[in-house]
């Protein structure tokens, strides 16, 4: 990894940030020189590092980041640490001066990226003679031409409109109306854009509604709906009796690349050749100041850092927080993907941690299992249900869909895991009599909205779940003894093939 010396770890924040994050130039591979500090200290115990975790310190952090959003309310006029705002860049700033109080512990670096952001200003989309409540534009949708209102017959696309043969010649001028299934809705609607389409809409196919995102943006996509198959039933019906449906769409929408920052540490101590890996992501929705999501992940990291220092390690441990994973998992994609495969070799797991502190919370382990993800996640898993079980609390198991940042490593053969405390899911009758709190609402009723701040966050939760993160770092610091060696394979089939979600949205 690319090493920084202290004191210019926060003027490369500041000045990449507050000049949209330039890239940097080359930097030295070998990083800061190994230094006595860990020497004479005692090798990490995960009694001992759980014991230095408190609820003050976290809460501390949790103020600290709620000021800094605020930084962003000039522009967005409430307080945000979304990617691209003040906010952000602050958040960044923040995480470096905790990171340059801890003296030569860790090697640091920055990793600048280009990011897609979209947003949606206006839209309308009128079917027929009905005005459908579950049209939703798609994230990152190009606008309607010229940002104005476009008129046309709807086409009924052949299949799922996966393949340029799908669309008929007569959908040239006209808007695509698709069904949802096999391929993601970017290619859905680039294929629509490349046969003339002037719009498109992507109808569930359930009753359900649809909302989605259309992923890296192409110059062939159009401007796009999602549609629930409640409302597109009877307009199908019409379509394929030969009935002509004429139909209005309107979107005024930006699709934007910005520049950001990744902020990655690591120990000077412990094996180079077997590191144990941790993230969580640095910004919120633009909606509010995410101090659950995910300021109480990126903050239990940067208390498990300073808290480490205490300790030595025989390997490596490398702290990574995510920039844009509310805009699709940006900052992780990146980074995974501009590994090297020899890089990739020498990280035995990731750990990500996303939302460690929701206020109606269950305590959830990704059910990782060796069968449908990298040989080692199903042993990473089985520490967290043995932590939880050591302390008499209950926990339950949450699949890996794809909506946090463990979602590259392991498509790329990184075994992998994590927990959570839930976000816009409903708590059941079941989970209340388990962990309390009130079953038929969100685990997260502030899920990114602008009242997710400091009292949005449940203290014992987090302190417990930032215990069990301390616990997962010493574990492996200190030994991998009996974890599965890395395997050669890099991708995971099963996962990869049930993955519906890439972040929070949808993508086929």
């Amino acid at each position: 990894m690319v090493g920084l010396g202290r004191l210019s770890l926060i003027a490369t924040i500041s000045a990449v940030a507050a000049q949209l994050q330039k890239p940097l130039p080359s930097l030295p591979e070998d990083g800061l020189p190994v230094t006595d500090q860990g020497r004479n200290k005692p090798l990490v115990d995960t009694e001992l590092l759980q014991a230095r975790i408190s609820t003050e310190s976290l809460l501390e952090h949790a103020k600290a980041l709620y000021h800094i959003a605020g930084s962003s309310e000039e522009e967005f006029g409430h307080p945000t640490r979304v990617i691209g705002s003040e906010g952000h860049r602050r958040t960044l700033e923040y995480v470096a001066s905790e990171i340059d109080g801890l003296g030569d512990y860790y090697q640091y670096s920055t990793q600048a990226f280009p990011a897609v952001m979209g947003q949606v200003f206006q839209s309308r989309l009128v079917l027929g003679h009905s005005v459908p409540e579950s049209a939703t534009p798609m994230s990152l949708t190009p606008p309607t031409s010229g940002k104005e209102p476009v008129y046309g017959d709807l086409v009924l696309v052949g299949h799922e409109g996966c393949h340029a043969s799908d669309y008929p010649d007569g959908v040239s001028g006209k808007v695509a109306f698709i069904k949802r299934g096999t391929c993601s809705f970017g290619t859905k609607s680039e294929l629509a854009g490349r046969a003339g389409a002037i719009a498109a809409v992507v109808f569930n196919s359930d009753a359900d509604g649809l909302s989605g995102t259309l992923g890296v943006p192409s110059a062939y996509h159009v401007a796009t709906f999602g549609l629930s198959g409640k409302d597109a039933k009877p307009i199908i019906k019409q379509l394929e009796a030969g009935k002509t449906v004429d139909s209005i769409a309107f979107i005024d929408s930006v699709v934007n690349t910005i520049n950001t920052t990744n902020i990655i540490i690591q120990t000077v101590e412990g094996d180079p050749e077997n590191c144990v890996m941790l993230g969580a992501h640095s910004d919120s929705v633009g909606e509010g100041p995410g101090i659950n999501d995910d300021g109480s992940g990126s903050l239990t990291l940067l208390e498990v850092a300073i808290r480490l220092t205490e300790f030595s390690v025989k390997n490596c441990v490398r702290f990574a927080w995510w920039a844009g994973e509310e805009e699709g998992l940006l900052g992780s994609d990146y980074y995974v993907a501009t590994l090297p495969d020899e890089e990739n070799q020498k990280i035995r797991l990731f750990m990500d941690y996303d939302m460690m502190g929701s206020p109606n919370f269950a305590y959830q382990i990704y059910n990782a299992t060796d069968a449908a993800n990298p040989t080692g996640s199903e042993q990473l898993r089985n520490l967290y249900v043995d932590w939880y079980e050591s302390k008499g609390l209950n926990y339950t198991f949450i699949p890996f869909d794809g909506r946090s940042d463990y979602d590259a490593f392991i498509r790329n053969g990184i075994p992998g895991g994590g927990i959570a405390t839930g976000a816009e899911g409903i708590k059941t009758k079941e989970e209340e009599s388990m962990f309390g709190g009130k079953a038929g609402e969100w685990y997260d009723p502030c899920y990114h909205q602008l009242c997710d701040d400091v009292e949005n966050v449940n203290t014992t939760a987090w302190l417990i779940n930032t215990q069990l993160v301390a616990h997962s770092v010493a574990t492996f610091a200190a030994s991998f003894k009996g974890f599965p060696e890395r395997e050669i394979a890099r991708a995971a089939g099963v996962y990869e093939r049930d993955t519906l979600y890439h972040g929070r949205y949808l993508v086929r």
